[in-house]
């Protein structure tokens, strides 16, 4: 695996079965924030035993290694930090695109009534402390050619009628993961993830039963 040229913590491979399993298999040779990212990816996962739909080299791909030490420390009482410094600097990264997303319940990132990312966290304890977590992402962003049957799905393509080279998009979203990951260093900036993921957080009515 090479190196991006631009950012030596994103490792771009061209395949993968799940960008969270070769992570996985290489995190031990990997600093904290580091990402490996596939250009195409054959058994994306998400929640539950739903699969994740991306056609090669169109979208993001790609799993983050958090390691939580020092001052950024975690508790398994304060698991829920991962998934809010996660969706928000992801929306974030859209709203430098002009677009407005909200979080839908419980990390799912959606553009009204659609939806534009979907990420699965998958954590490693020692006792009560989280140690590591590895952060599976697949962002829609340049996908056209839905397969029947997703019910909302959108890209920031269809959005912004732009194209991305996902390259650079991934850069450019890595600097705001890094940012929302500093906020667990101080009780001020827990608090303030803790707002804002309040904020632009939304739930589904429950289907009647």
């Amino acid at each position: 695996m090479e190196p991006s040229e631009r950012d030596p913590q994103i490792i771009w491979i061209e395949s993968a079965d799940s960008t969270n399993s070769v992570l996985r298999r290489q995190m031990t040779g990997l600093d904290n924030l580091s990402i490996i990212a596939a250009r195409s990816q054959t058994a994306g996962r998400g929640q539950g035993s739903h699969t994740w739909f991306a056609s090669p080299e169109e979208n993001l791909t790609f799993s983050i290694l958090y390691r939580f030490e020092g001052a950024c420390a975690l508790d398994v009482s304060d698991v829920i930090l991962i998934t809010e410094l996660t969706t928000l600097a992801l929306r974030d990264y859209l709203l430098g695109h002009g677009v407005q997303a909200r979080i839908k319940w419980p990390n799912d990132i959606w553009v009204g009534a659609r939806k534009i990312c979907g990420i699965l966290i998958e954590n490693r304890l020692d006792g009560s402390a989280v140690r590591e977590s590895i952060t599976g992402i697949g962002l829609n962003l340049n996908e056209t050619g839905w397969p029947p049957g997703l019910p909302n799905p959108v890209s920031l393509h269809e959005l912004t009628g732009e194209h991305y080279e996902p390259e650079r998009e991934l850069e450019r979203l890595h600097k705001e993961i890094c940012r929302r990951f500093g906020y667990l260093a101080s009780p001020d900036g827990r608090k303030s993830l803790q707002e804002e993921f309040g904020k632009y957080l939304f739930r589904l009515p429950e289907e009647p039963k």
